[in-house]
């Protein structure tokens, strides 16, 4: 995929590995829609981008949402998208049960499979479906990419990480065979596992813990850089051979 002619939808947009997204492929000439549940951070970061960037405030989960973002990137670019990352996300840390008798609440581990799991697929369906409306590509045929983010704690999950762990590996799990649902269309479906990465969310971490994490990481020894995780997108998008693959992205480290 040329990413000159290039639409990019991602969602979660607006901090972290999504905005890190979002700058990449505005860098390598895309259009992009910046969305976010946070309005004003997509706001900010579609102006910071300049006239190839839009925003909208969506929650991932909402197919009125959802819908709203991909009617104005046709409105703004003239085409629908050719391409759909999603890293918007959401975690919950809590044993099944914890040694004081407290069984995991209900409600924490279904948001947490609501936004990742579903909200997802949410993007993925509604995107595909723009998609193949796309001519196909003069070149590789192919009318365009979906970019999932899963993790490393897909494989590796954690005590604690029993929500989260199940969301990541659900999506996962939804990977080829969404491939091979879409693989008629010309849409291919990759996703990323992430390790530990920099983002807000370890922004507030103690030194001490970030040292202990660093140091688990086999080479490089530090945290990812949210730029690492984009050029993987940028190659995702760009390679039209990958297809129906969750490639691990996490510097050698294997959860304990």
């Amino acid at each position: 995929m040329k990413f000159g002619s290039a639409i990019a939808l991602v969602s979660g947009g607006a901090s972290g590995l999504g905005a890190a997204v979002a700058r990449r492929l505005v860098r390598q000439g895309a259009r992009v829609v910046v969305a976010d549940l946070n309005g004003d951070a997509a706001k900010a970061l579609a102006t910071e981008l300049g006239p190839t960037a839009a925003f909208a405030a969506a929650d991932c989960t909402s197919e009125a949402d959802v819908s709203a973002a991909l009617d104005l990137a046709e409105q703004t670019f003239g085409a629908p998208v050719s391409a759909a990352v999603s890293t918007a996300g959401t975690l919950y840390a809590a044993k099944a049960v914890s040694r004081k008798g407290v069984p995991h609440p209900l409600d924490a581990y279904q948001k947490v499979i609501n936004v990742n799991v579903v909200g997802s697929f949410n993007v993925a369906r509604l995107a595909a479906q723009r998609m193949m409306q796309r001519e196909p590509d003069a070149e590789t045929g192919e009318r365009g990419c979906i970019v999932q983010t899963a993790s490393i704690a897909a494989f590796d999950g954690q005590a604690g990480q029993v929500a989260y762990s199940a969301s990541k590996g659900a999506i996962v799990g939804m990977t080829l065979p969404m491939a091979r649902d879409l693989a008629p269309l010309n849409i291919r479906v990759v996703t990323i596992a992430p390790g530990i990465f920099e983002t807000p969310m370890m922004a507030g971490a103690p030194d001490a813990l970030r040292e202990s994490l660093c140091a688990s990481v086999p080479y490089p020894p530090r945290l990812g850089i949210p730029d690492e995780f984009a050029g993987l997108v940028e190659h995702a998008i760009s390679n039209p051979y990958l297809n129906g693959e969750t490639i691990r992205l996490d510097g050698g480290v294997r959860m304990t």
